[in-house]
């Protein structure tokens, strides 16, 4: 089962990840927890380019986050599918349509042909939408900002709006959750709606 976590930086995925990862490791499962962009070295290389170098054009931006979840999917994601693990991802295909495509104005539809061709068609049996708005989650969020948390707070209201719009137009894969609830609200959400999809899966 491969299941991604989206929404805005600082709406907490990265705890929910670590959280659920546990829950299914205690329940006999094999789970394999990663993200986007920067996993593996090609991966690491790609994130500092894009997160903390100059000024990038739009374009450019979208390309590399493409060749990295291209390199994503094939070393780590497809390997651990096929061996039967659950595949955790904090971040996937519809960051980039939203950042890239409604963020940068790149066009949803084009970037998410691009990321669907990089990735030979491989979609989440499950996306969790963290949605958080924009102005409470930049108070959470620690450390040096990157590229994309320095932009305006219409940017991120924008690619809020778009994982909103994702959400509602995708409902047999998305699910939305309030993540401006405390850590163990969100996380008891988050089990049960896993458990319930898992179940349904194998019925």
């Amino acid at each position: 089962m491969f299941i991604t976590f989206e929404g805005g930086d600082g709406a907490g995925k990265s705890t929910q990840i670590a959280r659920l990862a546990a829950h299914l490791r205690e329940a006999g499962h094999e789970v394999e927890t990663t993200f986007e962009p920067g996993e593996g070295e090609l991966g690491k290389e790609l994130r500092r380019l894009i997160q903390h170098s100059g000024d990038i054009d739009a374009r450019t931006e979208a390309l590399l986050y493409a060749a990295d979840r291209a390199e994503h999917v094939a070393r780590v994601v497809r390997p651990a599918l096929e061996r039967g693990a659950i595949v955790l991802c904090d971040r996937y295909l519809d960051s980039s349509v939203a950042y890239q495509g409604a963020g940068r104005d790149l066009g949803t539809e084009e970037i998410r042909d691009l990321s669907i061709w990089a990735t030979h068609g491989l979609m989440p049996d499950l996306t969790l939408l963290f949605d958080i708005d924009p102005e409470l989650a930049a108070t959470r969020r620690t450390g040096e900002p990157d590229r994309l948390e320095r932009e305006p707070l219409a940017f991120h209201t924008q690619v809020r709006e778009n994982f909103v719009a994702a959400a509602h137009a995708y409902p047999e894969r998305f699910v939305i959750i309030d993540a401006a609830r405390t850590p163990d609200e969100i996380s008891a959400d988050v089990q049960r709606i896993v458990g319930e999809r898992m179940t349904g899966a194998q019925s």
